[in-house]
């Protein structure tokens, strides 16, 4: 069995092991972790160690995680709001607490499984080992619009289209304050949080991001409904940038602020457009925000 390797060196010393691999390894959780050392699968400097051992500066730590073939991957007959397919993908409307595809540790309970209970096909539609089909993805609590690619072709079409930034993607979403001016262009560099690898941070060498907003709707009581732009689609980066210029989203809990009306980050994908593979097309899809996020608008009317 082929296995994916990791390679960790760490640079300062006190930590446990098994918790400075949570952190760089975000995907990968704490439960498969502990499997992973009592499997003799970590080392560090060459030598297995119980999860709690102290790491020292310069030691390095070598993971290796048994691969899983993607025909592995259990179908789950999870409700799915389809609406759009044709012989070539699939637009879902995904409810927020949906995870989108698998990850070490987490086989089951996500878009893919659901997916792969529908059009069992999909198992051999191309792409990452546990993500069969993904062009693109959404955070587990956000709502909205997801492409699933039904085949190699139109897979590799999609994501060259996200690759020159062909695909129009908007998003709606609730930040504390009122933004202003009432349009503009936020452009910061995004990089993992050296200090939380689960967190992403403005960072000088970091990945160019680009967000634009427009605001829908001033609410009196010092809300701002906002519809976004991605021209780029880096992980968390509609978040990131609005927290980093004074303008957290609500109910996000990571960069953001809690809400007392609501138990995830208000972030709705609510427009897709990008051309289809089998004519070139284009074409665009909207989703209404779901009733949780109507809620809270009506209660802060």
């Amino acid at each position: 069995m082929q296995e994916e390797i990791h390679e960790l060196p760490v640079e300062v010393a006190g930590e446990r092991l098994d918790k400075y691999i949570a952190t760089r390894l975000p995907s990968v959780s704490r439960s498969f972790i502990q499997k992973l050392i009592d499997g003799d699968k970590v080392t560090v400097n060459n030598r297995a160690e119980k999860a709690g051992f102290k790491l020292s500066a310069g030691d390095r730590i070598i993971i290796s995680i048994p691969e899983i073939d993607t025909t592995s991957l259990k179908a789950e007959p999870i409700p799915l709001d389809i609406i759009y397919e044709d012989s070539d993908l699939l637009v879902i409307d995904k409810p927020a607490g949906l995870t989108v595809h698998p990850a070490p540790g987490h086989p089951e309970h996500t878009l893919v499984n659901a997916v792969l209970s529908y059009f069992p096909e999909l198992a051999d539609s191309g792409g990452e080992r546990l993500r069969p089909g993904i062009v693109h993805r959404l955070d587990k609590d956000t709502s909205g619009l997801v492409i699933v690619a039904k085949n190699r072709e139109s897979l590799a079409n999609l994501s060259e289209q996200f690759k020159s930034r062909s695909v129009t993607k908007n998003y709606l979403t609730l930040v504390k304050g009122h933004i202003k001016p009432e349009t503009g262009l936020i452009e910061a560099n995004l990089g993992r949080d050296k200090g939380n690898r689960k967190r992403m941070a403005i960072t000088e060498n970091g990945k160019e991001a680009r967000t634009r907003y427009r605001v829908v709707t001033y609410y009196n009581n010092g809300y701002s409904l906002l519809e976004i732009t991605l021209e780029t689609g880096r992980t968390h980066q509609i978040r990131v940038h609005l927290a980093a210029i004074g303008f957290p989203v609500l109910g996000d809990t990571a960069y953001g602020i809690k809400s007392p009306f609501l138990t995830r980050q208000f972030l709705h994908a609510n427009r897709i457009g990008f051309y289809l593979p089998s004519t070139g097309k284009y074409i665009e899809f909207q989703s209404e925000l779901p009733d949780d996020l109507k809620q809270v608008l009506e209660k802060i009317a």
